[in-house]
């Protein structure tokens, strides 16, 4: 019997501890609340004598903002095309008949006039049969005015004196045919420039067609590229444009000195061209990019790209409203044209002097107050 009466007090003293202690948690915890009553009215009372002193402090309820005052300016579109450096006198010269090289005047990088001999052929064959002529003539011309002297006396007969002015005049023309292919045996410059590539050496057989020694004209560069067929309209000679050359981290400012009016058929583009200043810096084929300026706007209003947002009512910026005590932040629905170098033209919506939110737009809300 006694083994029962024991664990049944001990239960009796664990509850009765437990309702104590849940007792004692009540208290702190209506203490507690009344303390909160009292912190809550202190607040409410200080936040109200704040108010009446000017407004709590500004950064909490303030949005910090940059802005910028909207003002009229010129606004320029382009279109940005891969071309390169062209020179209208790149020559590649080659024989103008088969032969063996003999003699190579060129070295790289020479500076040349144009009819300046680069390289020599063998031709003492040509030269031979030159000399057998030029000694043929000279007896066919002695006999050809020692029987046109007698002709012109009446001694002789006609068949006489045609016969050896035919014989005189047939040894001239083998004698300039002779001395035309001595100069074909030479490769000569047509052009003044400088010598960038020679690929010939003594000995070696070339023929015509196959480029033998290079000479360009460095003080004629173009920039050249091709434009799509949808540009036609609004490229045109004379636009303004800007050629860059990533690989030299320069720029220039120029205009178009030529815009194609033919298309291509199979890639639908026109080429079009600008003339470069001399510059030893310039090298053919070198890789531009040309910036056409496609269309301009005077006196345009132009706002950062970036700053424009999007919404069911349609594009918008956040503007600046000090009409009120403070200044708020005020939604303008604006109305974009064209986009260029991040900058965006505003057709309408916007007014010279409005003030724009450049900074910090993102989050506000129209009515928000700012301050900046």
């Amino acid at each position: 019997m006694k083994n029962y009466i024991i664990p049944v007090a001990l239960s009796l003293a664990i509850l009765a501890c437990n309702k104590d202690e849940k007792a004692a948690k009540l208290a702190e915890l209506e203490g507690l609340k009344a303390e909160q009553a009292e912190l809550t009215e202190s607040i409410t009372k200080l936040q109200k004598e704040i108010d009446a002193l000017g407004g709590a402090d500004e950064n909490l309820r303030f949005k910090n903002v940059a802005v910028s005052k909207i003002e009229n300016s010129d606004f320029t579109h382009y279109i940005e095309i891969q071309g390169k450096v062209d020179a209208d006198q790149n020559i590649g010269i080659s024989a103008k008949m088969p032969g063996t090289i003999t003699k190579v005047y060129a070295r790289v990088g020479q500076s040349v006039g144009a009819g300046t001999v680069l390289a020599e052929m063998d031709n003492e064959t040509i030269k031979l049969g030159i000399a057998e002529l030029e000694s043929g003539l000279s007896l066919a011309t002695t006999m050809f005015q020692k029987q046109k002297a007698l002709w012109d006396q009446k001694i002789g007969t006609e068949v006489q004196y045609l016969t050896a002015k035919n014989q005189k005049e047939g040894l001239e023309k083998k004698l300039a045919s002779l001395k035309e292919q001595l100069e074909m045996s030479k490769i000569i410059s047509p052009i003044a420039g400088t010598v960038d590539a020679v690929d010939i050496k003594i000995g070696q057989a070339v023929a015509p067609g196959i480029p033998a020694i290079r000479v360009v004209n460095f003080s004629n560069l173009k920039a050249k590229a091709d434009v799509a067929e949808s540009y036609s309209s609004k490229v045109k000679s004379g636009n303004d444009v800007i050629v860059s050359f990533p690989d030299l981290g320069a720029e220039i400012n120029g205009k178009l000195s030529f815009a194609g009016r033919v298309i291509n058929p199979m890639n639908r583009t026109f080429g079009v061209e600008v003339n470069l200043p001399s510059s030893n810096e310039y090298h053919p084929n070198m890789l531009a990019v040309l910036k056409i300026a496609d269309y301009q706007s005077k006196n345009a209003l132009v706002i950062p790209v970036n700053v424009i947002q999007n919404s069911e009512e349609g594009q918008y910026v956040m503007l600046v409203n000090s009409t009120g005590k403070n200044a708020a932040a005020k939604k303008a629905l604006v109305k974009v044209g064209s986009i260029s170098n991040g900058k965006a033209e505003i057709l309408s919506g916007l007014n010279a002097g409005d003030v724009l939110i450049s900074t910090g737009y993102q989050d506000l809300n129209e009515g928000d107050l700012i301050k900046f």
